[in-house]
């Protein structure tokens, strides 16, 4: 898959920023020829997937790979836990649905030890929604917002939010902070946390949501035009791709992550 082929899709799907980024440790060594896999060997690899957009992404390299003998099966999976656990539990052999803080969390909070990223694909920047108001300026003194409960991607949406003057935190690098990190809430905005996937079929009823692209994109929503503010270039959640330690090194795995930041 061309870069200019997956640009265009996430254009379409109107995520618009894209970071081919460049992997680190395992994916490098794609280049090592003498781990190539015998030619006419097939193999299947599966992987977890969020639907939007990252079925659509991996979508488009399934061509490209099964060329080299490799069939990728694509398995969606709603939440943000079950493709790590099953990728874990040898369900799966990839998943590619999250960013590298929230994998750091949760293979921590989880006590998970066999799973390592093996690249970075792309960033999906995290906004704030709202369906009373067309500007934050319009925020009333004590309105809900909803943020996600996980704890990297609540401390993404506390930052951000930050960033736009809404609150301020005792310290804004930290990208774990929660709402006890908050010293100055003037408009006393009440917080609250639910799962990121079931933000979107509610936030109509607060007055501010900070929901993920891909769960945005799910209800329709545009995170470039109906946001009210979204993340900079510069944040440091670029989607990865995650794989078994034992299986980081197979050919097969290394083209299938080559294939993706191709």
């Amino acid at each position: 898959m061309k870069k200019k082929v997956l640009f265009s899709l996430l254009m379409a799907l109107s995520v618009f920023f894209l970071a081919s980024c460049g992997g680190t440790n395992n994916e490098q060594a794609a280049t090592n020829t003498e781990q190539e896999a015998p030619a006419g060997e097939a193999k299947t690899v599966k992987i977890a997937v969020s639907p939007e957009p990252h079925a659509a992404i991996v979508e488009q390299v399934k061509e490209d790979l099964a060329a080299e003998g490799i069939t990728l099966e694509i398995v969606e999976f709603d939440d943000y836990v079950i493709p790590n656990t099953a990728t874990s539990d040898k369900e799966v052999d990839l998943n590619f649905f999250q960013h590298e803080p929230y994998f750091d969390n949760f293979v921590k909070e989880n006590n998970i030890t066999n799973l390592v990223k093996i690249g970075a694909v792309h960033l999906e920047p995290i906004g704030v929604y709202s369906a009373k108001y067309k500007s934050l300026s319009e925020v009333q003194d004590g309105d809900e917002v909803i943020i996600p409960n996980d704890a990297t991607n609540g401390g993404r949406a506390l930052l951000l939010l930050e960033k736009e003057g809404l609150i301020k935190l005792d310290d804004n690098t930290n990208l774990a902070a929660t709402e006890a990190n908050i010293v100055e809430n003037n408009k006393n905005l009440k917080f609250t946390a639910m799962e990121a996937a079931s933000i979107p079929s509610t936030y109509q009823e607060a007055g501010l949501a900070v929901i993920n692209s891909n769960y945005a994109l799910g209800v329709n929503l545009n995170p470039l035009n109906d946001s009210l503010a979204i993340e900079a270039t510069d944040s440091p959640y670029a989607n990865i791709v995650v794989a078994r330690t034992e299986d980081a090194d197979k050919p097969e795995i290394k083209k299938v992550m080559e294939a993706l930041n191709s």
